[in-house]
């Protein structure tokens, strides 16, 4: 037998807890986003003993069908899994994989990137309007902001949007400005993104870019619902106030054809399909196209500190990749510590597969 080409013999599934390190607030669209939450897994064990394991979402289509077939039938180290049927366990294919061959992930995707990725803070909401009966104010976003730096965050994304559900629309709008504005007095050297979830027309962004242009913020992103005119509108107007601002657009179930198109007309520059719902062989078939039309990806990682990781693996791995999505907080039963924070950025590991152990 093949000693590298081990078969599946077992399929079997858990769930992790997972902890943020305070209660993330509300968005444009969404009430709280709660305290953590608990991450589904896959774990994928083989006749030679290797394991693989990895996050899932979407609901497992037959996974009785992948018992008996041999890694090399499940996952082709070149193009990623070969049926669409186990697409649900990507990420535990790539691990098992990398364990496999004894290779990190990164290196298996081709390590067109840099270890040392930089990563933003992803977890600034809304919290300046809770507790409904006695709002703290935008102290409390600031008070966020220095306590994710004290974890290794350099780099913030700003959830804008107040008026679109909470808060009267002028009101609102004025606060998303206020708070723009505060950090960006706080944190002068730091790379600002905002994320407006669609809470805004094409209008009334403009105006909110008006009142931020000194800011310089490094993306906007999800500003309103899909548009081709509007985004090309937007584009035109970054131009003219903000010009070196990045427009950031595909982060859930989106339509992808529809928008490279739109960012091969240069009015889209990164691409934010899920490092999960998206997946990993789904992001390494598109990246070639991405190169040729001269446009970044981001992998959306927002709600499980572990996609933050993978997208750090694919950000090494693939390359064109500027920053990732950080998710602060920990996954229990996890051994990350082969990934550092350096300066605000993350190190990849070199452990094989995502290179982390489950202990036990």
């Amino acid at each position: 037998m093949n000693r590298q080409d081990p078969i599946v013999t077992s399929v079997e599934f858990d769930e992790l807890p997972v902890r943020y390190p305070r209660t993330v607030g509300r968005n444009a669209r969404l009430g709280s986003h709660g305290s953590g939450g608990a991450a589904r897994i896959v774990l994928l064990g083989t006749d030679t003993g290797c394991r693989g394991w990895g996050m899932i979402e979407a609901e497992p289509a037959a996974p009785d069908t992948m018992i008996g077939k041999t890694l090399t039938e499940l996952i082709d180290s070149e193009t990623g899994v070969r049926d669409d049927d186990h697409l649900w366990a990507d990420a535990a294919l790539h691990d098992l994989l990398g364990v496999v061959e004894d290779r990190p992930v990164w290196d298996i995707l081709g390590a067109a990137g840099d270890r040392t990725i930089g990563v933003y803070d992803g977890a600034i909401y809304f919290d300046d309007l809770d507790p409904d009966d006695a709002p703290r104010g935008p102290q409390v976003v600031l008070d966020n902001c220095t306590a994710d730096a004290g974890l290794g965050f350099g780099d913030f994304k700003l959830k804008i949007g107040r008026g679109n559900r909470w808060l009267d629309r002028k009101a609102g709008d004025d606060r998303d400005i206020e708070i723009t504005r505060a950090v960006r007095e706080a944190w002068p050297d730091a790379r600002i993104l905002v994320d407006a979830n669609d809470g805004y027309d094409l209008d009334g962004f403009c105006r909110y870019l008006d009142a931020v242009a000194e800011i310089d913020l490094y993306w906007v992103e999800e500003p309103f619902d899909d548009n081709a005119d509007d985004l090309a509108a937007l584009r035109r107007h970054l131009d003219r106030v903000s010009p070196d601002t990045l427009i950031a657009e595909g982060e859930t179930h989106p339509d992808v054809e529809s928008l490279l198109a739109v960012a091969a007309d240069g009015h889209i520059d990164v691409l934010l399909m899920d490092v999960m719902s998206y997946g990993i062989t789904r992001w390494r078939r598109i990246m070639p196209r991405l190169l040729e039309i001269g446009v970044a990806a981001s992998p959306h990682a927002w709600g499980r500190p572990l996609k933050t990781l993978y997208a750090a693996q694919l950000a090494a791995g693939l390359g064109n990749v500027p920053v990732v999505e950080g998710v602060p907080g920990r996954t229990d039963r996890v051994d990350d510590s082969g990934y550092r924070f350096v300066d605000g950025a993350l190190v990849v590991p070199e452990r094989p597969g995502f290179g982390l152990p489950l202990p036990g």
